[in-house]
């Protein structure tokens, strides 16, 4: 083996998929609900997608940001209008789009309240990346043991605690660092209150509010972004995932005020934003909205919670269920994992969010029988677990 093993695998290959189903090599199919963690929205092998994709791979690959790139501008304007602010930053995953954003604050910080050495505030059960400037923002201490000497300026504070975050609150606070709901933490939604509140103070204290939306944006909870069911307006969010159903695209959006801040030399990205990546981002956005997916999802959702609620409601090892939108999180009074095993017997892959909560993310594209069949396996897998047989399903 060439490999690093920093990864434990599944002794399942993937080698086809479509929607949101999957066969292995042995022609086995699978319903696909972790979307590879959040990220193939649209399902596989989405017709629009690979058409787009195939019609670009003809014309033109790569060119450096050294040159304009319409599809840039195309793709910039698209989610500016879907979240109402003002600049785009183009890169190639989540965690680049977090170091961007930790970038910018600094700088805006630097700049414009004269601040000798930032801090961003972020949340306990955070997750923001693996470089070692968004593993430091990260509130699990699981992810930075061995990485130290960690880089300064973050200071992590208990999630939901508005007093918390006030007394964390100093006069080098440039930015506070958020995702609306906790993905890897363990599908926790923020509280309208809580969000109300910390909207309030970060615009009280000249603090830039920056949202995390890796996992949370591109329709997944229903809405093109997380903080749009919450009523605010955040000065910055990023942005990964769901943008390129797969294929390798992060991006920072910023309000039209910030824009100056990064001037030329400030910041840049080889890969990121070339044509390959703005044409699958194009077609995605397009698709979504042209599909009015958006209200699809929230239909989803609430029949997906309020059935897994009615099954699961007489387990005695269900302690909660919750989410927003297709995002959903069971916590168990048991470890996760080998449910998670047995469910992928049966047919289904799913996630883990910490060490007892199964985390759902399937499809926007997911049906109702999908739905519905997810549903069933579940419920067998946390209630009956060791009288499960294994099946194979049709997706």
């Amino acid at each position: 083996m060439s490999l690093f093993p920093n990864y434990i695998k599944y002794d399942v290959s993937f080698v086809k998929g479509e929607g949101a189903v999957l066969w292995d090599e042995a022609g086995k199919t699978y319903l696909d609900f972790g979307s590879g963690i959040g990220v193939t929205n649209l399902g596989h092998h989405h017709p629009a997608l690979t058409h787009a994709l195939i019609q670009q791979i003809h014309q033109l690959w790569h060119v450096s940001n050294l040159f304009p790139i319409s599809l840039q501008e195309e793709v910039a304007s698209l989610l500016c209008r879907h979240s109402g602010l003002g600049a785009a930053f183009f890169c190639n995953s989540g965690a680049e789009a977090n170091e961007a954003a930790i970038k910018l604050a600094r700088k805006w910080a630097k700049e414009e309240k004269k601040v000798l050495e930032p801090e961003i505030i972020t949340f306990e059960g955070s997750f923001h990346g693996r470089t070692l400037a968004t593993l430091t923002a990260t509130g699990q201490e699981k992810v930075k043991t061995g990485f130290g000497p960690l880089p300064a300026g973050f200071i992590t504070v208990p999630f939901e605690n508005i007093d918390a975050v006030k007394q964390a609150t100093n006069p080098q606070t440039a930015a506070i660092l958020l995702e609306m709901v906790k993905g890897e933490g363990g599908v926790y939604p923020a509280s309208y209150s809580f969000v109300q509140e910390l909207a309030n103070w970060c615009e009280k204290n000249n603090i830039l509010l920056i949202v995390d939306e890796v996992q949370t944006g591109i329709g997944r909870t229903g809405e093109w972004f997380s903080f749009q069911h919450y009523g605010i307006w955040p000065d910055v969010i990023t942005l990964a995932k769901g943008l390129g159903n797969g294929f390798p695209i992060g991006a920072m959006l910023a309000k039209e005020a910030l824009k100056p801040v990064f001037r030329p030399g400030t910041h840049g990205t080889t890969f990121g934003g070339n044509p390959l990546a703005m044409t699958v981002a194009k077609t995605v956005l397009t698709e979504i909205e042209n599909n009015n997916l958006l209200h699809d999802v929230k239909e989803k959702g609430r029949y997906f919670l309020e059935s897994l609620k009615e099954e699961l409601s007489d387990s005695e090892a269900v302690i909660a269920i919750r989410g927003l939108g297709l995002m959903i999180g069971i916590q168990l009074s048991k470890p996760v994992a080998p449910i998670i095993k047995q469910l992928l017997k049966q047919g289904i892959v799913t996630l883990p969010a910490g060490e007892n909560v199964l985390r759902l993310l399937p499809p926007l594209v997911v049906t109702y029988e999908q739905l519905n069949q997810a549903v069933h396996l579940i419920k067998e897998a946390v209630c009956e677990p060791t009288q499960l047989t294994i099946i194979q399903n049709g997706g």
